[in-house]
């Protein structure tokens, strides 16, 4: 894997960037068979979906096999690394490629700071109401309501969250006062239009118990390589068809018209920048044995488990099966 550092202009940090090759399917892997979505990490069900119609929302069962592949971050680590999203996105960028269980496959990624959740909050919102409200709720059952959070991309647990007088949570709130707090790591899913937590769900419980802002790290997938040069082609093509159509205007009306760079440039850098940054949607590779397979696995998870949503309900009903064949 290669890695580089996003900026901006002004040298700003922004992110990493992950050049990952020869990683054809993740071991943190989204499946679809038609609106049904599976999740599975090393082959074990983590998270089964039903996207709603008319597309308002998906109904969701979460198992208990979700583990992180982010090792436990020591207290002296964290004061290390404090203040400096760029270090730990480095940390986390091997973390990502070494570790099992991780989401990543070849293609470009881009782990960034910023991440559009902030952004919504109002200022007369605290940050534990805010905080609060963003996490999907229900354990092991939720929605995920896309009319209600249009476009604000909630965060969804993949385990349940701690409460604050969980002994992890607590010692976390004493590095959120020191302002040592590690990162949680987020993974923008696009099926489910929400942020799963990858790793820090007893460190956003933390900041929450305390009221801050957490300190985010969120993943994405960017514009692939294959893509990449004609996209740059044709933002310097347009770059240079607006320096042509101001040298026109020039021309008939004289030097009192632009020339077009003020214009154009800007746009040019926006272009380019966003080639670095903006989201791709995320890649679902087809459930072997289809929606068939689908209801194997959820009588499998759910067998024993009470009632279920109405859009979870295996067909043939909760009864007992035969052994489901494992996601490979």
């Amino acid at each position: 894997m290669q890695r580089s550092d996003v900026t901006r202009d002004d040298g700003t940090w922004v992110g990493l960037s992950l050049d990952v090759r020869d990683r054809r399917q993740p071991e943190l892997c989204v499946f679809s068979t038609g609106p049904r979505l599976l999740i599975s990490q090393l082959s074990r069900p983590v998270l089964l979906a039903v996207v709603e119609e008319p597309l308002q929302g998906v109904d969701f069962w979460r198992t208990d096999e979700y583990r992180s592949f982010v090792p436990p971050l020591r207290a002296d680590v964290g004061r290390a690394l404090s203040g400096s999203p760029q270090r730990w996105a480095h940390r986390f960028a091997r973390y990502l490629i070494d570790s099992p269980g991780s989401p990543l496959h070849e293609g470009r990624w881009l782990l960034s700071c910023e991440s559009p959740l902030p952004r919504w909050r109002h200022a007369a919102t605290s940050h534990a109401e805010y905080w609060s409200s963003m996490l999907v709720e229900g354990h092991p059952d939720g929605y995920i309501d896309w009319f209600l959070h249009s476009t604000s991309f909630e965060v969804l647990p993949l385990r349940p969250m701690p409460g604050p007088g969980d002994s992890r949570v607590k010692a976390y709130r004493k590095q959120v006062r020191e302002g040592t707090l590690p990162p949680v790591l987020l993974w923008r899913v696009s099926g489910l239009d929400c942020h799963l937590i990858l790793d820090g769900h007893a460190r956003l419980a933390a900041a929450i118990a305390e009221s801050v802002e957490p300190p985010l790290l969120q993943l994405h997938r960017t514009v692939p390589h294959d893509d990449l040069a004609a996209r740059i082609d044709d933002a310097v093509g347009f770059y240079e068809d607006e320096l042509e159509r101001f040298a026109e205007l020039r021309a008939v009306h004289g030097p009192t018209v632009p020339d077009g760079a003020a214009t154009a440039g800007p746009q040019l850098t926006r272009l380019l920048h966003d080639l670095n940054t903006a989201e791709q949607p995320t890649w679902a590779w087809p459930l072997p044995g289809g929606e068939e397979q689908w209801h194997h696995i959820t009588r499998e998870v759910t067998t024993g488990k009470g009632r279920l949503p109405p859009a979870i309900e295996p067909e043939g009903g909760n009864g007992p099966v035969a052994k489901a064949p494992t996601v490979k």
